[in-house]
C-alpha cells in the first residue's frame, strides 16, 4: 500500500467515527486532520501505531527497516502476550549506517528477509518503514515482492513512516495493511453462526484470556483475534465471521467498516473493562447474532458472574468507597476506567481527553458530572495542583506520571500497556480492585507522610 496524501486524508476522514459528521461546514472536527508537530513524538509516532496493531501476530517476523534506534527505542514496550510462538518478541532491524543511508538500503532490505527466513521460517515477515527510509526513498513495496517470490512466505511492506502522523494514524494504516495483503488469503476449517472477530484487543498483561472463557460458555468462538495472540492464518480468515467487536479501540474503526462494506460483516463497539461494560458486551454480541436461545443464555450466565463477582467484591468495595482519584490516561481508558472505578465505589474526580474522540469526550463528560475535571494537557504541576485542589486520594496513570504520585506522596496505579495485570473482564475487575486496595493500603504512604527525622527535631526546638 503506498502512502499518498490521497491515502492519508482518507484515513483522517472517517466516516464511521460519530463525531466526524455530526458537524457541518467550519465546524467540522478539525484535530483528526493535524499532522504531527516536530518535536510533538511523545506519546508515539506513525510508525510506532502500526508496530502497535501488528506485532502482536505472533508467528511473523515483525523487521523494521531503519536504524537501530527505531527499534530498539519501541520494541518491547507493551505487554502483548503469547499462548502460542514468541517469535514475535525478537526485534528484527535492518541497522541503516550511513553509507547505507547515502547509497540506499533495498539491498540490504532484501538479504535481511532472506536471512530471517532461513534461521526462523516465520509464517510470514511485515517490514516497517521508517522515517530515515522513507525519506532516502527505498521502495518498500518492490523488495517485499521480490523476497516473498524467493522465500514462498508472504513479506508484508507496512508504509508507515514515523513523520506521517500520529500513533492512531499509524494504527489505521496498520488496518489498511491488513486488509489489502492478509485479510482474505485463506480459509477456516469450518464456521459457525457464532463466529466473530476481536478487534483492537491485543491482550495486554493477557487480558483477553480473562474474556474468552466467557464467550466459549456461551458457545461464541473467537474466529480471528486482530491482533492480540493471533497467529498470522487466523488474520486471513477474519472474512468469514459473522461479526466484528471493535474493543475500545477508535484506531481500527476504519477496518471495521471496510470488513462490513467488502464482506457484509456488521460490527459493535464495546469496552471489556468495568462490570457494567463487560456485561452490556456479552449481552450485545448475543443480540447482534439474532438467536433468543443465546440471548438467554447469556443473561444467565451475566447473573451468575455478577452474582460470584459481586461477593469477591463487597470487601473490596467496603475499603475503596469514596477514594477520590485523578486519572490521566489517553484514549477510550480515559472513560472506560470511570466506569470500572465507579463500579468499586470510587469517585473520579479528575481525567485527562488526550487521545480521546469527541464521542469519548462526551462519555467522560456524563460519567464524571458537572464537578468533575477534564484535563485537556497534563504535565507533573498541573497534576500536582489538581492532586492537591481535588483533595485526591490516587492517581491512576502510565508508568511515566508514578513519580509525580510520589512527589505528591499519594498511592499510584499503574494502568497503560507496560502494567503486568490483567483488568478487562470479570476477572480483571476483581485483579483492578485488589491492586487498587493494595496501593491505597500500603503501609508506606503513613511513612513517608510524616515530617522527616530533621524537620522533626526543628519543630521540637521550636
Amino acid at each position: 500500500m503506498k502512502i499518498t496524501q490521497g491515502k492519508i486524508a482518507e484515513l483522517l476522514h472517517e466516516p464511521a467515527c460519530e463525531h466526524n459528521h455530526t458537524k457541518e461546514g467550519d465546524k467540522k472536527k478539525t484535530a483528526c486532520q493535524q499532522q504531527a508537530k516536530p518535536g510533538a513524538a511523545q506519546g508515539g509516532c506513525g510508525f510506532d501505531g502500526a508496530s502497535i496493531a501488528l506485532v502482536p501476530i505472533t508467528d511473523a517476523a515483525h523487521l523494521v527497516h531503519g536504524p537501530l534506534g527505531c527499534s530498539g527505542n519501541s520494541w518491547g514496550s507493551r505487554g502483548s502476550l503469547s499462548s502460542g510462538s514468541n517469535l514475535y518478541k525478537m526485534g528484527f532491524t535492518t541497522d541503516l549506517s550511513e553509507n547505507d543511508i547515502i547509497m540506499g538500503g533495498e539491498k540490504k532490505l532484501y538479504k535481511a528477509i532472506l536471512e530471517l527466513h532461513k534461521h526462523h521460517q516465520p509464517a510470514a515477515v511485515f517490514v516497517y518503514s521508517t522515517c530515515v527510509t522513507a525519506l532516502i526513498g527505498d521502495d518498500l513495496d518492490a523488495v517485499c515482492k521480490a523476497a516473498a517470490k524467493r522465500t514462498g512466505i508472504p513479506v508484508i511492506p507496512v508504509n508507515s513512516p514515523g513523520f506521517i502522523g500520529s500513533k492512531n494514524l499509524g494504527n489505521r494504516i496498520a488496518g489498511e495493511t491488513l486488509l489489502e495483503h492478509v485479510i482474505g488469503t485463506a480459509e477456516p476449517e469450518f464456521t459457525t453462526p457464532y463466529d466473530i472477530n476481536l478487534i483492537g484487543e491485543y491482550n495486554v498483561a493477557g487480558e483477553m484470556w480473562s474474556v474468552l472463557p466467557l464467550f466459549e460458555k456461551l458457545g461464541i468462538r473467537i474466529l480471528s483475534k486482530i491482533t492480540g495472540d493471533a497467529c498470522y492464518k487466523e488474520v486471513g480468515y477474519a472474512h468469514r465471521a459473522k461479526l466484528n467487536v471493535v474493543i475500545c479501540s477508535k484506531a481500527l474503526i476504519s477496518m471495521a467498516r471496510k470488513m462490513e462494506e467488502c464482506y457484509g460483516i456488521p460490527y459493535i463497539e464495546e469496552s471489556f473493562y468495568g462490570m457494567q461494560d463487560i456485561s452490556n458486551c456479552l449481552r450485545h454480541v448475543a443480540e447482534k447474532l439474532g438467536d433468543s436461545d443465546l440471548q438467554e443464555r447469556t443473561e444467565k450466565l451475566i447473573a451468575e458472574e455478577t452474582a460470584a463477582l459481586e461477593k469477591k467484591l463487597a470487601p473490596y468495595r467496603a475499603r475503596l468507597q469514596g477514594k477520590r482519584v485523578v486519572l490521566y490516561t489517553g484514549g477510550v481508558k480515559s472513560w472506560s476506567i470511570i466506569s470500572a472505578a465507579k463500579d468499586l465505589g470510587m469517585e473520579v474526580v479528575a481525567t485527562s481527553s488526550k487521545k480521546s474522540t469527541e464521542q469519548d469526550k462526551a462519555r467522560i463528560r456524563e460519567l464524571l458530572g458537572k464537578e468533575g475535571i477534564i484535563l485537556e494537557k497534563g504535565n507533573a504541576p498541573i497534576l500536582l495542583k489538581v492532586i492537591k485542589e481535588t483533595k485526591a486520594d490516587m492517581l491512576i496513570a502510565g508508568g511515566r506520571n508514578q513519580y509525580t504520585a510520589l512527589k505528591a506522596r499519594i498511592p499510584f496505579l499503574h494502568i497503560n500497556q507496560e502494567r503486568h495485570h490483567p483488568y478487562a473482564g470479570y476477572s480483571g475487575m476483581l485483579e483492578m480492585a485488589r491492586e487498587l486496595d493494595e496501593a491505597l493500603y500500603s503501609p508506606v504512604w503513613e511513612q513517608v507522610r510524616q515530617p522527616a527525622p530533621w524537620d522533626q527535631d526543628q519543630l521540637s526546638q521550636v
